[in-house]
């Protein structure tokens, strides 16, 4: 699976891939920052209905996007996660400055 990206009102949604590693996370962010700039979105939403792997690259892609996005006063979701992503997210401490949707 690819990553999907769309602009829906004001929320950028960017369908993550199966595995979130070093290899597509350069492709993600610049791809995602792109669109924050181009389309002047508020907030970014990170599904994760297809991942089933994220390695630390993928918490810079979502800590990289908080960062330009709050700098807009933007929020940043994450979607459809399973309970391992989950996990991740939590002991990172992303859920302190991102919303996590069950």
């Amino acid at each position: 699976m690819e990553t999907e990206f769309k602009v829906i009102d004001n929320y950028l949604m960017i369908k993550m891939p199966e595995e979130i590693d070093h290899h597509n996370s350069v492709y993600i962010s610049k791809t995602a920052d792109a669109f924050i700039l181009k389309e002047g979105v508020g907030n970014v939403v990170f599904d994760f209905e297809d991942t089933t792997f994220m390695d630390s690259s993928g918490i810079g892609i979502i800590i990289g996007r908080y960062k330009k996005i709050a700098y807009f006063g933007g929020k940043v979701f994450a979607v459809n996660a399973d309970s391992r992503i989950k996990k991740t997210l939590m002991l990172c401490g992303l859920h302190k400055v991102i919303e996590i949707m069950e």
